[in-house]
């Protein structure tokens, strides 16, 4: 597990560089224009009013980014966004995501259950090596910020509903657009307990 992070990091280091004159351009006012018809899914500032829609602001933005261009491309499936990003050029993508990145993130209140809370802490900071679970700390840091040179997400105050559907969609498989097929196979040995427990860990994290 330690050889395939070194990889991905490398990878998507590289990702990021190809990426780099965009990202310099990108224009956060250009994108909080282009991102009004987002407001009603994500919030106008980028914190979702529904737990089915996940939370933006503070988002890495080149992750943010990614994402737009997945799904404008057919890479990651949202039926939800049917059509929403179809005339998103690159750049607009860049745009948007910075508009989100640089908004204050929304801070959560994990349920204070301490069974719940100890799971999700044990998780998330040592991963469970019995069942091949590494840590979330490892990609997404200590206080859940997310790495953007690495297009690693940012997971502190996301909504757990949103978490675990994620979680879910990996460990099915109808999610696919994480590189190396890292995600997917973290989420395949977890629990649906597992998925329930970080995602309340999360929640409160920052």
């Amino acid at each position: 597990m330690r050889k395939l992070l070194a990889s991905l990091a490398i990878t998507m280091g590289a990702v990021g560089a190809a990426h780099a004159d965009l990202q310099s351009e990108a224009d956060a006012a250009a994108g909080r224009e282009k991102a009004q018809a987002c407001a009603a899914c994500h919030g106008q500032e980028g914190i979702s009013p529904s737990g089915a829609f996940p939370n933006l602001a503070g988002q890495q933005a080149s992750y943010l980014a990614k994402q737009i261009m997945d799904i404008r491309d057919g890479n990651r499936m949202v039926p939800q966004m049917a059509g929403q990003v179809d005339d998103f050029s690159d750049q607009d993508a860049w745009d948007v995501a910075k508009y989100f990145a640089e908004q204050e993130p929304a801070l959560g209140q994990a349920d204070p259950d301490e069974a719940l809370v100890e799971h999700g802490r044990e998780l998330y900071r040592a991963g469970d090596m019995a069942k091949g679970i590494p840590a979330c700390a490892a990609c997404h840091t200590p206080t859940g910020q997310g790495i953007g040179t690495a297009v690693y997400p940012a997971l502190s105050g996301q909504h757990p509903e949103y978490t675990v559907s994620t979680l879910q969609a990996f460990a099915a498989g109808e999610r696919a657009n994480d590189p190396a097929a890292i995600m997917r196979d973290i989420a395949s040995k977890m629990s649906d307990r597992d998925m329930e427990a970080v995602a309340n860990y999360v929640l409160g994290l920052h």
